[in-house]
């Protein structure tokens, strides 16, 4: 090879660039966060049957929701005044927006998976652990052709999990992922050694099923107690203003101290991971 061409080569490989590191631009969160709510959110690992189950009992609560509504807008007008009434029915809204749009994605995959076979995943395993950020579901990577996919799997399915690389064998609902069964083959050598939980995990766990109930519940008392409180009663329109607006500050104030508490509990979480 001449100078020519070996100063032509040594050009070209200036030229090359790396590739890019995933992004972390808000529009790459918004996709995963979208990703996620279409995998079925905070109910995504469960099985249909109990997703269903729950989906019902949320449509009873919102029922109950309409029912409390009606009953404002009915009764209240006269007592105090129709201002007052729709600001006092408006804080039942909330609890039927949590619920739709926590329960809602799931319970319609959970419909998708009756109706649906569920589909094989083989590939090799990389890791299990019988606790994840799901109350009551296990942890199970596996590496296939796509590359390292991630599993929510109910701990009693763990079991037969060994801690050597070998190749499984998942029955996945396509919705859901829910993992009805967990094969393994080849040769169980190495049993499986399950860390301690650190507390941080389970308080990380039920965060997130906590939290709409205070939001809602400082949102509802916010509105209604200031709604039939004698505060500027003789302006009903600004006395319903009022109410409105403290009723969303309680539920935004609440809202915030989970929101930080929840990020500053998965920092602790994250300063478990040993670093390579």
């Amino acid at each position: 090879m001449g100078k020519k061409q070996v100063r032509q080569v040594r050009q070209q490989m200036r030229k090359v660039q790396p590739k890019a590191a995933a992004s972390n631009a808000p529009g790459a969160t918004r996709r995963q966060r979208e990703r996620y709510v279409q995998s079925g959110g905070m109910l995504q690992g469960y099985a249909p049957d109990r997703v269903i189950r729950i989906g019902y009992i949320s449509i009873g609560a919102g029922v109950l929701c309409l029912a409390i509504i009606a009953a404002f807008l009915i009764f209240l007008p006269g007592l105090y005044g129709w201002p007052d009434a729709v600001a006092g029915a408006l804080a039942w809204v909330l609890p039927m927006a949590l619920l739709a749009s926590f329960v809602g994605p799931g319970f319609r995959l959970a419909l998708r998976d009756r109706r649906s076979e569920p589909r094989l995943v083989q590939g090799q395993l990389v890791g299990a652990s019988s606790v994840s950020t799901s109350v009551g579901l296990g942890m199970l990577m596996v590496q296939t052709r796509s590359g390292v996919e991630q599993y929510l799997v109910p701990p009693a399915r763990l079991k037969a999990v060994p801690g050597n690389q070998v190749n499984v064998v998942l029955t996945v609902t396509p919705n859901l992922k829910h993992v009805k069964s967990v094969g393994v083959m080849g040769q169980r050598m190495v049993g499986r050694v399950e860390p301690p939980v650190p507390p941080g995990v389970r308080r990380l766990q039920g965060l997130p099923l906590i939290t709409p109930a205070p939001v809602a519940a400082a949102a509802v008392v916010g509105h209604d107690a200031v709604a039939r409180s004698p505060i500027l009663r003789g302006s009903s329109a600004l006395h319903a203003l009022i109410a409105v607006v403290l009723g969303t500050a309680l539920g935004a104030a609440v809202y915030g101290v989970s929101f930080f508490l929840q990020r500053r509990m998965m920092e602790e979480v994250q300063a478990l991971v040993p670093r390579t």
